[in-house]
């Protein structure tokens, strides 16, 4: 439960999650990075490149900074403290109870994020240079997928979670395992006493 608890603190170091854009015009991809804390440019400018290809179209610059950066790394601290403390507890009923909270974290900011990225998408000024319309007639959006791959006009998108969204992950499932392994010396040991 100590490696599960210390595991969501490596998105202090790496990004969480990467959007790709692929374009023909785009011979290098354009690219950011989310970090837990900030976006990044994946090669130099491609966030202004992002913005200024998106002012066509009316979607909003992507902002220096959300809301959402200042309360994720309080989260993560506070949620690996109160890992930290129920691994020196050593109750193996406790690290279920951190798993699901995990669990409920993650799912919450995964909502999140697809709410902007919903917003971002579809959030459109009406005096946008370029409009598109979808075949039933309405305005087309440019929302990039949650998770995976997806076709918007001739750019292909792609978005998945980097190196700190892998460590938040295994530590999640790093908990649920000690939990199994607990409960399994718990049996063990009671049927032997």
């Amino acid at each position: 439960m100590l490696i599960a608890a210390l595991l969501p603190l490596g998105l202090f170091i790496f990004p969480l999650w990467k959007i790709t854009l692929e374009a023909p015009q785009y011979p290098t991809p354009l690219g950011m990075y989310i970090h837990i804390n900030d976006f990044s440019d994946v090669h130099p400018h491609d966030i202004k490149n992002i913005n200024l290809m998106n002012h066509y179209v009316g979607m909003k610059y992507i902002p220096e900074s959300i809301p959402e950066f200042k309360i994720f790394p309080i989260a993560i601290i506070a949620s690996s403290i109160i890992g930290l403390l129920i691994a020196f507890i050593g109750n193996y009923k406790w690290f279920l109870a951190w798993f699901i909270l995990m669990v409920i974290m993650c799912s919450a900011g995964l909502y999140d994020f697809y709410l902007w990225e919903h917003n971002y998408g579809h959030d459109l000024d009406p005096k946008a240079i370029m409009k598109f319309t979808n075949p039933d007639g309405s305005v087309m959006g440019f929302q990039p997928p949650l998770f995976g791959s997806k076709n918007i006009l001739n750019f292909r998108a792609h978005s998945y979670p980097q190196l700190g969204g892998l460590f938040l992950g295994f530590g999640i499932l790093t908990s649920l395992l000690a939990y199994y392994i607990g409960k399994k010396i718990k049996k063990s040991s009671f049927k032997i006493g």
